[in-house]
């Protein structure tokens, strides 16, 4: 097995790791999936795994520079994405079970919504920048980025629409209030403990 055959192995590997475990998408799109159900959730997942290729395209090809020129930039929306988890965390935990009015009036992520956040989630550039870099070789610029944008949306894919699922099969306990308050509790920890790579990564 060559080289390139070997990274390209380990970066299938590293991307599920990085896109089935707990993340910011991942806990908000159960959050989506328990509260609204798989089919209104559905805008939530094309933005997530849509706007995360996007985002490998666009800094494999040359964006990433801006960045290097201009690190400033990556440490604001680093924490522009923090605060913005937190807020989310805030909501998730103060949350009663969902009734009909209520999910009406706030609506799941749309897509476009879920899109530009990837921009500021800290997990995403952690999976970006060791995309971009560690497994660069896999193949010649610019096949190296296709591959690896490829690759992402169909783990992407398969990640969004099994998180999706689990808040789904959740649904049933909506019905009881402190079944409701205990998860989304859980899930604001979760979602929290989310940061931890924006902090730990100096």
């Amino acid at each position: 097995m060559s080289l390139s055959q070997r990274l390209l192995v380990a970066f299938v590997a590293f991307v599920f790791v990085m896109f089935f475990t707990p993340g910011p998408n991942n806990i908000m799109l159960m959050s989506s999936g328990l509260t609204y159900g798989f089919r209104r959730t559905l805008p939530h997942m094309a933005g997530v795994t849509l706007g995360f290729a996007f985002m490998i395209a666009s800094v494999g090809v040359g964006l990433g520079t801006v960045f290097i020129a201009y690190p400033v930039l990556e440490t604001v929306l680093k924490y522009l994405g923090a605060a913005y988890l937190v807020y989310l965390a805030i909501i998730i935990a103060m949350s009663g079970p969902p009734t009909a009015e209520r999910a009406r009036r706030r609506g799941p992520m749309s897509f476009w919504g879920a899109a530009m956040f990837q921009w500021v989630n800290g997990k995403g550039w952690v999976v970006v920048i060791g995309t971009i870099t560690a497994y660069a070789a896999i193949a010649h610029f610019p096949w190296n980025i296709v591959i690896q944008t490829a690759i992402s949306l169909i783990v992407g894919t398969a990640s969004t629409i099994a998180w999706a699922l689990f808040g789904s099969a959740l649904r049933p306990v909506r019905s009881s209030g402190r079944s409701m308050r205990v998860l989304n509790t859980i899930m604001a920890a979760l979602l929290l403990a989310s940061l931890y790579p924006v902090f730990m990564d100096h």
